[in-house]
């Protein structure tokens, strides 16, 4: 699924969000989405049996990332992808509606995701439509990202 999401980014235009290399072919791109369905919960979504997309649900961001900590429990939406044949399923929307049912059995009353804030913000704003709320922005490297948070009170 990221292959394909690299790709169709690509046939668009998108070159800056994750490259242009598929995640397969990316030096330590396999290990990397192994520790995160081993070290975090992933979720899939299947459509008669067939995987449509994937949410990898954490405690935190990437260490990597130049994000603060809230200071209080949260969870954190690692990764999210779908299958681009079945864009516009609403397959995004109900993975992050399963994190916030996850993050609300957990106890935790705040959910976080980072994205890429480039382009024309339609990422960021695929998040507000889902009950984000944009609270940050950084630069990593020259990648602008946003912070959106949830909160399931």
């Amino acid at each position: 699924m990221l292959d394909g999401a690299v790709a169709w980014m690509n046939a668009r235009g998108n070159t800056e969000q994750w490259g242009t290399t598929p995640f397969s072919e990316k030096p330590g791109g396999v290990e990397r989405i192994e520790r995160y369905t081993t070290e975090h919960e992933p979720f899939v979504a299947e459509l008669d049996g067939t995987p449509v997309g994937c949410l990898v649900l954490g405690h935190g961001p990437s260490p990597e990332m130049p994000i603060a900590a809230p200071g209080e429990p949260e969870r954190y939406v690692r990764l999210l992808v779908s299958d681009r044949e079945y864009a516009g399923r609403g397959i995004g929307a109900a993975l992050l509606g399963r994190a916030a049912e996850e993050t609300r059995r957990a106890g935790v009353e705040l959910l976080r995701v980072d994205c890429w804030a480039g382009g024309g913000g339609e990422l960021v704003a695929f998040y507000e439509r889902t009950g984000f709320t944009d609270v940050a922005r950084f630069l990593y490297g020259t990648w602008p990202g946003a912070v959106l948070e949830r909160r399931l009170t």
